[in-house]
């Protein structure tokens, strides 16, 4: 996710390459990264927080409290403003570690790569209107932004964190159905994946609900209603609301608070 937001930012044109200052776990992961973005990368956490005006906290949940929770990180980084975007660590557990510091938790995903992310912010509670208007400086230029409070956050990371990789399972199924009646792959995978595109386009552009939209396509005795019944056969409604609910269940467990 880290290095999404980098590439979205130096897309975007946001900022300048030495701008940004990266770290890593390893030095050899170091260089192939200051490689690739042309950004400097160390493996030093405490020497780059110490630098930074906008520290973006981009680890596993598990490893956020032993980088954090420690008084020479509280001095590097109390002028700071943090962004984590740690799955499941909530902003009394950020501000626990970090207390004179000003939090944001963010939950982005991985299309911020390409400009089409989305992302959504939690403040805390040292974060101001200035503050909070650059945390949404970093995001915006990577997709959509908006704000929510810090209790909605473990089900905007099943449905935004998560949500590409169960997007992408529903494109692979459709691209099958075209691949078993004779499309080639290739062929069905690009009309899947435009289908899906123009389809969430619409229903953004147009402000009108997803049954609505639907209905426009659902002639009677046609072919779209014939599939949408077996789609309702499989449960398909249920099983993806259910994915969503599982998925909100296990992110709410991984930053370590009962």
């Amino acid at each position: 996710m880290g290095q999404a937001i980098v590439a979205g930012l130096l897309r975007a044109g946001q900022l300048h390459p030495d701008q940004i200052l990266a770290t890593t776990r390893r030095d050899d992961k170091a260089a192939a990264l200051a490689q690739e973005h042309g950004i400097q990368v160390s493996t030093d956490n405490l020497a780059a927080a110490s630098k930074g005006s906008v520290v973006v906290v981009a680890l596993k949940p598990q490893r956020m409290r032993a980088l954090l929770d420690n008084d020479a990180m509280r001095d590097a980084l109390r002028d700071s403003l943090v962004v984590s975007v740690a799955a499941g660590t909530r902003i009394s557990q950020l501000e626990s570690w970090l207390p004179e510091t000003a939090v944001v938790r963010a939950m982005p995903n991985t299309p911020c790569l390409i400009g089409e992310g989305m992302t959504v912010l939690s403040p805390g509670s040292h974060v101001d209107a200035e503050r909070m208007a650059v945390a949404r400086s970093v995001f915006a230029p990577l997709g959509e932004c908006l704000e929510l409070e810090d209790k909605h956050m473990d089900a905007v990371t099943s449905l935004n964190g998560s949500g590409p990789a169960f997007a992408y399972v529903v494109l692979e199924s459709l691209a099958d159905g075209g691949v078993m009646m004779g499309l080639p792959r290739g062929v069905a995978i690009k009309i899947a994946a435009q289908v899906l595109q123009g389809s969430a386009r619409m229903v953004l552009e147009t402000g009108f609900h997803p049954a609505a939209l639907k209905d426009q396509v659902t002639t009677p005795a046609g072919s779209t209603i014939a599939g949408l019944l077996t789609m309702e056969d499989g449960r398909i409604r249920s099983v993806l609301a259910r994915t969503i609910q599982e998925a909100t269940r296990v992110a709410a467990g991984l930053g370590g608070e009962d």
